[in-house]
């Protein structure tokens, strides 16, 4: 394993057992009140073993985890009525312009709530309404079976994502419990969020206010409290200088299409190899090295140039370098991984568990990095992190959408031990409206100076829709409130795959 993951991952385990070491202390002073004495005691619990949730029944797994808790519902009694959504608009962006949330009824009042993948289509969605009516939701797993064939890579991955956060969040109402506990229990009470660099960072050096940078990324590490940044050392960043690339603006575009990494013919000369360097080598000198520093969207260009560009970065210990190729270019992403010492990573685009068991098994990449809009949601997610695990891999969270898919993300990253760190870009963390989307059950925010908080005793994602702020963002393209589809109450087609 590369010393820098090795690192990393040394640093989580040391910080959770600082972190529990403190609880217990203040447990054990006799100058602890006994109603936060009791408090404490509540965060610490964790669930079932993993070793046995993987040996039983999902059925008995739900029966074991809530064999003390009281019931909101009458479980075996509850059946799925209505799939409902809204859309909301988190920014300008390609992927943020449209943020779909769904809500799964029942007939005794509960409801789930999931969202599709950032920029994807509610539509993803609306088709499996048909295939999940009159079903009882605690069959979480037994459902996503027959789910499984309606999705795709990449945002067609997004409706069947969404319908399975639903259903946990579902089945953790039904029984009053935390949906990380239906997974097995916790291993961390906070998950450690990564932002990125501000946008005072991006772009040539040159062109930097370096007083206004400094600020930046001081409000962002100190105010905000991120111990984990990633930043964007790619084409845009030299494009402008002369001299700095081979082929720069003689890119052949296909209208509608762009083009795969291999067939661009863009290569960095050594100006430009240099001038990527100091870039990197100025937000180093004002992070330090004691912040993990990741790197995305470094450019369309070949194998040859990735492992340039990663050997021209190396001695600034970043974290990771994301997605230099494409995730099904695994053959040139591995020849990447095993030339350069810096760690890489990819996965946001991959559906289900079966190709990142390819990535794990043939060391294409050094971190795993599911997206759950597009992974398969919850109990995908947590699959492919428990395969990577089993293989010697870490796993990062891809995220960008709203705080619904952000809980999904929590549970899950509190219920999987190899998990590094969630992702919330710029649009999240500079949005003063983001977080107040919803309201949490258990009246702790979202997440405190850069770590998520991970609900104690609330049960589903711990999370409702705050109701006044979500219609202030309604698309103005599709401005309803979860108005009635029975366009999609009925199946049209023969599904089976066999006959």
């Amino acid at each position: 394993m590369k010393s820098i993951l090795q690192n990393l991952i040394n640093e989580n385990r040391q910080q959770e057992k600082e972190t529990a070491a403190a609880m217990q202390a203040e447990i054990d002073n006799p100058d602890t009140g006994n109603n936060r004495r009791s408090f404490l005691k509540k965060t610490a619990l964790g669930g079932i073993t993993l070793t046995g949730l993987l040996s039983m029944s999902f059925e008995d797994t739900i029966a074991k985890t809530t064999s003390k808790v009281s019931r909101f519902s009458s479980p075996s009694d509850l059946r799925i009525t209505d799939l409902r959504y809204c859309v909301i608009s988190n920014g300008t962006g390609s992927s943020n312009a449209r943020n779909a949330i769904i809500r799964i009824d029942t007939n005794q009042g509960l409801y789930g709530l999931g969202e599709v993948r950032d920029g994807g289509d509610i539509r993803y969605a609306l088709f499996l309404k048909s295939r999940i009516l009159g079903k009882n939701p605690c069959n979480v797993e037994m459902i996503l079976k027959t789910l499984r064939q309606f999705g795709g890579h990449g945002r067609m991955g997004g409706g069947f994502s969404a319908v399975d956060m639903a259903l946990w969040d579902l089945a953790g109402k039904a029984y009053n419990v935390p949906v990380y506990q239906l997974l097995g229990g916790k291993y961390r009470d906070t998950v450690r969020l990564y932002s990125y660099v501000p946008g005072s960072g991006e772009g040539p050096v040159a062109k930097m206010d370096m007083e206004k940078l400094k600020a930046d990324m001081k409000h962002r590490m100190i105010e905000q409290g991120f111990t984990w940044m990633k930043c964007h050392p790619g084409l845009g960043v030299v494009k402008d200088i002369p001299g700095a690339l081979v082929n720069n603006n003689k890119l052949i575009q296909n209208p509608g299409m762009s083009p795969r990494h291999p067939f661009t013919a863009i290569q960095y000369t050594q100006k430009g190899l240099e001038a990527i360097a100091e870039y990197v080598e100025t937000l180093r000198n004002i992070t330090g090295y004691d912040v993990p520093l990741s790197a995305d969207h470094q450019g369309h260009f070949d194998v040859n140039t990735c492992i340039r560009v990663g050997n021209a970065l190396e001695k600034y210990s970043l974290a990771s370098l994301e997605d230099f190729l494409p995730w099904n270019d695994m053959e040139q992403l591995k020849m990447v991984t095993d030339a350069i010492n810096t760690p890489t990573m990819s996965g946001e685009d991959i559906y289900l568990k079966e190709e990142f068991e390819k990535m794990c098994d043939n060391h294409v990449v050094d971190i795993m990095q599911p997206d759950m809009g597009s992974s398969g949601g919850i109990l995908e997610t947590k699959k492919i992190g428990d395969y990577a695990e089993e293989k010697g891999h870490a796993m990062a969270l891809h995220f960008a959408g709203t705080p619904v898919c952000f809980m999904a993300n929590v549970h899950c990253a509190a219920a999987t031990q190899n998990v590094l760190a969630l992702e919330v870009p710029n649009q999240i963390v500079d949005n003063p409206w983001w977080s107040t989307l919803v309201k949490t059950v258990s009246k702790q925010p979202l997440y405190t100076k850069g770590f998520a908080n991970v609900p104690l005793d609330a049960p589903g994602l711990g999370i409702e829709l705050n109701e006044e702020v979500m219609k202030q963002h309604l698309h103005k393209e599709d401005p309803g409130w979860f108005e009635p589809t029975p366009q999609w109450n009925e199946a049209r087609s023969f599904d089976g795959l066999f006959t």
